[in-house]
């Protein structure tokens, strides 16, 4: 049986998902934070303003390019051979927060 296709056809929409919303590829990085997720994109160099996430001492933090400095989320600089001992993640693209753990939830 033959006929004419739907016109429907060209109004279907694709599923939405965090992989699609986010940009999650094989160059992301999906890590658990207090307030929910942060996506971080392993490739990208980091620009003016961006959030990275770094490994420094062991520990991973949330830092900002300052100059010859990283300031971290806490407000401790990062700077001069301190540097040295800093690896970057990658850049921040994202962050998802939960909202069920929110206190004050807009109503």
């Amino acid at each position: 049986m033959s006929g004419f296709p739907s016109p429907a056809k060209d109004y279907v929409e694709t599923r939405l998902s965090v992989a699609s919303i986010c940009n999650i590829d094989a160059n992301s990085l999906v890590i658990e934070t207090s307030s929910g997720y942060a996506v971080v994109d392993k490739s990208a160099r980091p620009k003016k303003g961006e959030y990275v996430l770094i490994n420094w001492l062991g520990r991973n933090y949330f830092a900002r390019p300052a100059g010859k400095s990283l300031i971290t989320e806490d407000g401790e600089a990062i700077e001069g051979e301190a540097l040295d001992e800093v690896n970057v993640i990658g850049v921040v693209t994202w962050l998802v927060n939960r909202t069920r753990d929110d206190e004050a939830p807009v109503m």
